[in-house]
């Protein structure tokens, strides 16, 4: 649990944001939107470098922050005059300190998320947890929310504090920060940020960028149906057409946690590394004996929002495996809405005859 401070508010003028970034990378390792190629990413901040703070949500999340898209987890070699040539070394996960900044509160929200899967009791996942403890998060909040984003009927909001250690909000040349935990107030510290500002503004803010969120999911009927009844619904035939299965729903989803290992060798040297993957592909459930339990695309689209709105719910006990940030139907080629999915889910009733 991350250790919760009094909270206050904090007003950064446009000299002092700059000067606060660049004495935090002095203990810190950076990250935050910037420009590439023709969107924006979140990268590592080059020293003197400041995140982009006038978009909207990038075109990835900030999920690679903690979860990049390829991670070296062991290296080896196979050099048979080495006596450790039969070990696998695990990298040392014990790095700098890093903070996120810029994130969406959507973002942030998705790592309480994709927590459960691989911070929980029986199987913490060492890979994710370190990078994650050892991340401070400064999410900035969303005063022009797209016309996409649903975060409001997914338990989030444009101001929502979940997951996040400080919350910016710009205000013309002005920042404002709202410490929210410990580790934000050791930040603030660390960048000289100790203007005191109206605790009140943040209140009115979030309510001005609430209301302009009109987009909607409404899931309130799922958790009540039987999965299997779901499963079999003649609905996902409708729902696969149009799909290409070029898994940029997935990549782009903060939420998807899917991987592949593999092991690339030059020479005698070599490494095991994690790839994030997508159900969407064909290989993705391709077993050795050549047999593939989800052969066709309709399966594959039917796994992929079984799991974010039934599977996930009902495991979890929670809401939806999804935080409205909207990426799925912006990026998707050929128009694929998860608000429509969600509907045609949540009101599907079987017939007598299919029960």
């Amino acid at each position: 649990m991350k250790g919760q401070t009094e909270m206050k508010i904090i007003k950064i003028k446009k000299e002092a944001w700059g000067q606060g970034l660049e004495k935090l990378q002095s203990e810190f390792r950076l990250f935050g939107p910037v420009a590439d190629k023709d969107g924006f990413e979140f990268k590592e901040l080059a020293q003197g470098q400041l995140p982009v703070m006038d978009l909207g949500n990038t075109r990835l999340s900030a999920k690679s922050t903690v979860y990049p898209q390829t991670q070296v987890m062991f290296n080896y070699t196979l050099d048979e005059s080495k006596e450790d040539h039969h070990i696998m070394k695990e990298v040392d996960l014990n790095g700098q300190p890093q903070a996120v900044i810029g994130l969406r509160p959507c973002d942030a929200a998705s790592f309480q998320l994709v927590k459960r899967n691989f911070d929980n009791p029986e199987y913490p996942d060492p890979f994710w947890v370190r990078p994650y403890e050892q991340s401070t998060f400064v999410g900035l909040a969303c005063d022009n929310p797209s016309p996409t984003c649903f975060c409001t009927s997914v338990g989030g909001g444009p101001y929502s504090e979940n997951g996040l250690d400080v919350l910016l909000s710009r205000e013309g040349e002005v920042i404002l920060a709202k410490v929210i935990t410990e580790k934000g107030e050791a930040l603030a510290k660390a960048a000289g940020w100790d203007t005191d500002a109206d605790e009140n503004v943040f209140d009115e803010r979030r309510d001005a960028a609430e209301k302009k969120i009109t987009a909607k999911i409404n899931s309130d009927q799922l958790k009540g149906k039987n999965a299997n009844d779901l499963f079999s619904a003649p609905i996902w035939e409708d729902i696969a057409f149009a799909c290409l299965n070029c898994g940029t729903c997935t990549y782009s989803c903060p939420t998807c946690w899917c991987f592949d290992i593999q092991d690339e060798v030059k020479g005698t040297e070599g490494k095991r590394m994690r790839n994030w993957d997508s159900c969407m592909y064909p290989l993705f459930t391709l077993e050795g004996s050549g047999h593939n339990p989800r052969p066709v695309k309709e399966m594959r689209v039917r796994q992929r929002f079984m799991h974010k709105l039934k599977y996930y719910p009902d495991k979890y006990d929670s809401d939806v495996q999804c935080v409205g940030c909207g990426r799925c139907i912006d990026l998707c080629p050929v128009n694929i809405d998860i608000r429509d999915v969600c509907e045609t889910m949540n009101n599907y009733k079987p017939l007598k005859s299919e029960s």
